[in-house]
């Protein structure tokens, strides 16, 4: 028999094309020759002129199993090159067997280092709402979070063998009233988030069509060698056992599906739900945005843990959910939905913390890793990195990704401040490059990198102005782009927010304050061109380096860091003009205080011409008197 990975199967097999569909009323499904011929190898060329899955994704329903009449499978199509369907479950034919032999290499070798905590969390996470299991992305508000959507769960622990029969959340039976498994209860305080999470995961997020569509086997049913070996046996369960390396957690052994037909791995439905879920949540709480976006990612990855999906399932779990969540987010249908869920979220933590708008970042984020898994920020970028290809490999030329109509409504509650076609080059500059086989199917959903987005442009390839408000709070009034910024183009800060930078920038246009606050957070913050403060303030916390000519005028502040024993603040290549009504403020560093009676570089430039209007020194027992040369300006520091 061929077998499902293919690994040395003749593609000349298998040209008989197949659909599965729907019989009568029931749920039964069988295979049939395909009287339309969908062909998936066809993936997105298939979908020429068709709609944009934003406008379309409601065709995603058990009748549609064809990349012409459903959404999902359109954007799932850059898998119908790695494989090709066959007219049942073992009978399908590699179209890229390297892809599909690493694949199950990867999987065997994830479940064979599995350690007994692993499969304990892993059937937690099988059994959990997968909704409930994304909440603990919320870190230091998951638990205030439960409290107030009164949601709940049945599945906490798991047994240490295998559980007699099948086992599924339901209410538990101590459960508050008015509790409710998963997101939560629409009649609680946390109603419309509950609601929103819900709607989010509604009636056409399904993963069931494309699993039919495409009838790509389980790894725990296929053979990392050449074929898959039906030994004549059967397990305990009634199972037959298959020459296969990939172990299932012993633990689900008995919550697997009997019949192959109907049970096909890709895409994995649970890494479906986990994305909608923390999308929804994101949504709705964007302090722990990148946060709840690792946690799907985390949470993914134990369906390979467990055994029960492979890397390419969970790759097209995500990038379904990151389409559909997109879809149901800009349904004008939802439109007062996602805005009152977001304002009842912010409402209530404030209230239940103690916060505003402005500060209930600074307490989502309050807890130490002991407490909160998603508290390093680098960690989690380190967890999502690698999971965005698994084994995927590039190949070809990288082409320009024209983002997917309507998916900068991921973004709409983390960077409110920029408007939809800021959001969408925000997408474009941080996406993954073209390549990746799987990933580059119909409007490359697969290619998004919303961990990366969340921080920022990843690169200025023409101006960019963006205006941050003050009382706006939260994110609307003050920011942090972390990613590296690359690009011909230049940053114009306006507005009386906050904006910080703290990537090693390498953007050659220039940047230009022209009002509020503009931050560089890091040596190389403001890239690669001239500097340019005609209103507001610049601050630094560390040394910062202006690769061109630094210009200050009118009535404005350089804030920068005054330390004992250190170089200049601000190190400039080229010339300093210093304007009539700047200002320079001076900062005591608290851990390397500068002492009376030494002089303390602050610039230095290949030239400085004019002067502060004054010099300010925030200390009670110092006072600092300017020294400017033809190249910089120290201060001596006196007593007060």
């Amino acid at each position: 028999m061929p077998s499902p990975a293919g690994l040395h199967a003749n593609p000349s097999m298998n040209r008989r094309r197949f659909l599965l569909t729907s019989v009568g009323s029931g749920a039964a499904l069988v295979a049939v020759p395909a009287f339309a011929g969908w062909l998936p190898t066809a993936d997105a060329k298939a979908a020429t002129g068709a709609a944009a899955f934003v406008d379309d994704y409601k065709t995603n329903v058990v009748a549609n199993q064809t990349p012409e009449t459903n959404a999902v499978i359109r954007v799932l199509g850059g898998f119908a090159k790695v494989w090709k369907t066959g007219g049942a479950w073992n009978t399908g034919t590699p179209l890229l067997p390297e892809v599909l032999r690493a694949n199950m290499r990867y999987c065997a070798r994830i479940t064979a280092a599995r350690t007994d905590a692993q499969a304990k969390e892993s059937f937690i996470i099988d059994r959990q709402h997968q909704s409930y299991s994304v909440i603990a992305g919320l870190g230091p508000l998951a638990d205030l979070y439960k409290s107030g959507a009164k949601a709940v769960t049945s599945i906490t622990s798991a047994p240490d063998g295998t559980p007699a029969g099948k086992i599924s959340d339901a209410l538990p039976a101590d459960a508050p009233a008015g509790s409710a498994i998963g997101a939560g209860s629409y009649d609680s305080e946390l109603g419309n988030v509950a609601k929103l999470v819900d709607t989010v995961r509604g009636p056409f997020a399904s993963g069931n069509p494309a699993k039919f569509a495409f009838q790509y086997p389980r790894p725990w049913r296929m053979n990392e060698d050449s074929e898959v070996v039906d030994t004549g046996e059967k397990d305990e369960f009634g199972f037959p056992v298959y020459e296969s390396e990939v172990v299932v957690a012993p633990q689900l052994l008995r919550q697997r599906s009997e019949n192959p037909a109907e049970d096909g791995g890709f895409p994995s439905g649970h890494t479906n739900a986990l994305h909608l879920a923390a999308l929804a949540y994101a949504y709705a709480v964007p302090e722990r945005f990148q946060e709840l976006v690792t946690r799907a990612f985390e949470l993914s990855h134990t369906r390979i843990v467990a055994g029960m999906h492979s890397t390419v399932d969970v790759l097209g779990g995500r990038v379904m959910a990151t389409a559909l969540a997109a879809a149901a987010l800009t349904d004008p249908a939802n439109a007062e939905l996602k805005a009152a869920a977001r304002a009842q979220a912010l409402a209530y933590f404030a209230e239940h913390t103690g916060t505003t708008a402005d500060t209930l970042h600074a307490y989502a984020h309050s807890a130490s890793a002991g407490t909160d898994p998603y508290a390093d920020r680098d960690a989690n970028a380190r967890t999502v990195k690698p999971k965005l290809t698994y084994v995927l490999t590039r190949s070809g030329r990288d082409q320009p990704l024209t983002v997917p109509k309507g998916a900068e409504v991921l973004l709409e509650t983390r960077q409110p401040y920029l408007d939809a076609a800021q959001r969408r080059e925000v997408l474009r500059t941080t996406a993954l490059p073209a390549g990746y086989v799987l990933l580059d199917g119909f409007e490359q959903w697969g290619r998004l990198d919303l961990f990366t987005a969340a921080d920022g442009y990843g690169a200025f390839e023409s101006d960019v102005t963006v205006s941050l408000d003050a009382a706006a709070g939260g994110f609307g009034a003050a920011d942090t782009w972390r990613n590296d910024i690359r690009g011909e183009g230049g940053l114009t800060k306006r507005g009386t927010g906050t904006l910080t930078l703290t990537g090693h920038n390498r953007y050659h246009g220039g940047t230009v304050v022209e009002d509020g606050v503009l931050v560089a957070g890091s040596a190389n913050a403001l890239g690669q061109g001239d500097v340019r403060v005609v209103g507001g303030t610049l601050r630094a916390d560390k040394v910062v380096r202006v690769r061109g000519a630094y210009v200050q005028e009118g009535d404005t502040a350089l804030d920068l860091l005054l330390r004992k024993n250190h170089g200049p603040a601000l190190e400039v290549s080229g010339r300093v003009v210093l304007g009539r009504g700047s200002v320079l403020s001076l900062r005591v560093d608290a851990e390397r205080p500068p002492v009376a009676g030494t002089t303390i570089a602050v610039i230095e430039a290949q030239r400085l011409r004019g002067q502060f209007d004054r010099v300010e020194l925030n200390s009670d027992t110092l006072r600092a008197v300017p020294v400017y040369t033809t190249d910089g300006l120290s201060v001596r520091l006196l007593k007060r």
